[in-house]
């Protein structure tokens, strides 16, 4: 069996601020363009004025990714700071409200405001999505059927979105709960085979209903433009090194399945209404309260399901050579994710005797420090 590349590809979303009040900004005439001198097509507009989208190479390894990633995340910061803005990479903005901001002036995001109409005008928010290099259409099928078990895993790691327009929504990640209000999202079915997928696809696009598999926004999918699985259930992360672990956890469950694969050996697929569980108390816990192990029949503490896979990732890490961002999931399993820095933050500046906007405006102020903490 032919061994898939496993090359890496890391997307962001970013939210601009502006550096005086802290509230959105919005980017200014030629502030993409001048990005793309620098970038070229690494970077671009994203679905509203306040947001900027970037990608990095297809990387053979998590180092070159970071490389590659610190250079993209500084020089938008640069870029930004010139304009009186900074960058944060939290999945929704603490404080501002979505009725106050404007969609890009381009057609894709013209269509999405026609086709989804208010549902769409709530999209205020940003992920993080991994591209992992699998070429054969068939593998990339058999692995996207045994992934969604984990999925809840990564989006509990990621989470970083549990404020909305000024109020703490008691959810680790509020963006999944904005996005899922669009159409063809969450987990995806459970396709026996590429075939099937595609037929199920052309369904959609030969009634004009979409144009291609692009409009399709699962939480992990076959990527419509390059050979790759892409996961796409994970919060943006503020900090880069948890974007990395992040990323070389989902390079290293792939290979991990496909290493199953080879030996006629699978990961047993749940039913996605449990999975959907799991993925639930991801979205509103984060790592504090564990997930459930089905085949165990009980819940499990965070900390234990990852040095569990840790164990179990470790011969696809030592391959891939990214023990140490692997291993890093026990130190964010301990100490928190992004969602929990963020109260901290704004429990903190409360006792102080800051009254709630001053609270948001200081987790902005963190956000703020964390967009830069690895670079």
């Amino acid at each position: 069996m032919a061994r898939p590349e496993f090359t890496m590809g890391i997307e962001e979303e970013y939210l601009l601020v502006d550096r005086d009040s802290r509230a959105l900004g919005v980017a200014p005439e030629g502030f993409i363009e001048g990005l793309r001198q620098e970038l070229q097509d690494q970077v671009s507009p994203e679905y509203k004025q306040c947001q900027v989208e970037i990608g990095t190479k297809v990387c053979v390894s998590v180092g070159a990714a970071r490389d590659d990633l610190r250079r993209l995340r500084s020089t938008i910061s640069a870029h930004a700071s010139r304009q009186g803005l900074a960058p944060i990479a939290a999945s929704c903005h603490p404080f501002s409200d979505w009725k106050t901001q404007h969609h890009t002036d381009k057609e894709r995001y013209r269509g999405l405001e026609r086709d989804l109409a208010g549902v769409a005008r709530r999209l205020l928010i940003c992920g993080c999505h991994v591209h992992i290099g699998i070429g054969d259409d068939a593998v990339r099928t058999d692995l996207m059927r045994q992934m969604p078990y984990f999925l809840p895993h990564l989006l509990a790691l990621s989470t970083s979105s549990p404020f909305w327009q000024g109020e703490d929504t008691g959810l680790a990640s509020y963006r999944i709960s904005v996005f899922d209000n669009l159409p063809r999202t969450g987990l995806p079915p459970d396709y026996q085979s590429w075939g099937e997928l595609q037929r199920s696809v052309a369904v959609l696009v030969d009634l004009g209903i979409i144009e291609d598999s692009s409009k399709i926004w699962w939480d992990i999918r076959p990527s419509h433009q390059y050979p790759t699985l892409e996961t796409r259930i994970m919060d943006v992360s503020p900090r880069a090194e948890d974007a990395l672990t992040l990323a070389a956890v989902t390079q290293c469950l792939m290979r991990m399945l496909w290493r199953l694969r080879t030996r006629n050996q699978r990961w047993r697929i749940y039913d996605r209404f449990l999975i959907g569980e799991n993925r639930w108390r991801a979205q509103r816990y984060g790592v504090t309260e564990g997930l459930i192990d089905f085949g165990a029949n009980t819940i499990v503490p965070f900390p234990q399901l990852m040095a569990e896979l840790v164990g179990m990732l470790g011969e696809d890490a030592d391959a891939l050579g990214c023990r140490a961002e692997v291993e890093r999931v026990l130190t964010i399993a301990e100490t928190g994710t992004s969602a929990q820095r963020q109260r901290a933050v704004a429990a903190e500046a409360t006792e102080a005797g800051a009254d709630q906007d001053a609270a948001m405006t200081a987790v902005v102020d963190h956000l703020i420090e964390e967009y830069h903490h690895d670079l």
